[in-house]
């Protein structure tokens, strides 16, 4: 398990409680969940397609689309990129975005996937808050089945374990808050294997005076999580996210490839 070392122990796990209490209260009509037919993309996809999961911070639903997660994959969809399909998730259910990943390059559908199809995966992961948790634990998910992610972009990312980005994600950017006393993302992401994953950079925002109007959220988002809410409601941060995703969806070697690409484990 990988944390901050500067942060002590009791610190982390006070930390934690916190985050638990004012990240993890469900919205109405929560109980029920997602479930996989939420999914709008069909499957299989055609050679060349991606597929762009969005991570839902806290206890949001998959279908909240007034999040930064929901507004970005709504701005994403209107632009109506060839080939690229946008899913949103909650972040408690990672076992339906391995199975949509699975189905997404099965091609031919005998319900595994070979060295091809495999290789063949074009996927990006985004979230916000337990969301950007939520992306690196699917990435080293799909690690473990031989499955490489194009691009990793964490949002305030809150949880353990999030600070260290597996090899098989060939880009990762993170961008994050520290005027939440509590709650605030890490501020460094690092690459298991420097050779195969390119850090695009840690981007820190400021809202010690930045004013992000909070009219629309509710009371509990603005209780000792106020920097972590502007942030979820700066639009510079999630133009920033969507032109780093837009980048890795533009043709061409616009990009530096890592020198060595990801294999799976044998």
């Amino acid at each position: 398990m990988i944390v901050s070392r500067s942060i002590a122990l009791p610190r982390l796990l006070v930390a934690a409680f916190l985050s638990a209490i004012l990240l993890g209260a469900p919205p109405r009509n929560f109980a029920r969940g997602q479930t996989y037919d939420t999914f709008g993309t069909r499957t299989p996809l055609a050679p060349g397609e991606t597929l762009i999961l969005g991570f839902q911070g806290g206890r949001e639903r998959w279908d909240n689309e007034r999040t930064g997660v929901g507004r970005l994959a709504l701005a994403l969809r209107g632009k109506n990129p060839p080939g690229v399909h946008v899913e949103t998730v909650e972040n408690t259910k990672r076992p339906l975005a391995v199975e949509l990943v699975r189905r997404a390059f099965d091609r031919n559908q005998d319900g595994t996937l070979d060295d091809a199809e495999r290789q063949s995966a074009r996927v990006i992961l985004y979230g916000h808050s337990f969301g950007g948790a939520a992306v690196v634990k699917l990435a080293r998910e799909l690690e473990k089945i031989g499955i490489p992610v194009l691009l990793t972009v964490q949002i305030d990312s809150v949880g353990l374990g999030d600070i260290l980005i597996p090899a098989n994600v060939a880009r990762a950017a993170n961008l994050y808050q520290r005027n939440g006393r509590i709650i605030h993302g890490e501020a460094e992401i690092r690459a298991a294997d420097p050779d195969k994953t390119k850090i695009l950079g840690n981007f820190r925002f400021d809202y010690k005076k930045k004013p992000i109007d909070l009219s629309q959220t509710n009371w509990i988002k603005r209780l000792g999580r106020t920097a972590h809410t502007k942030m979820e409601f700066d639009p510079e941060v999630w133009e920033k996210v969507e032109g780093i995703i837009l980048q890795e969806l533009s043709p061409g070697p616009t990009r530096t490839t890592p020198t060595t690409p990801f294999a799976p484990h044998r």
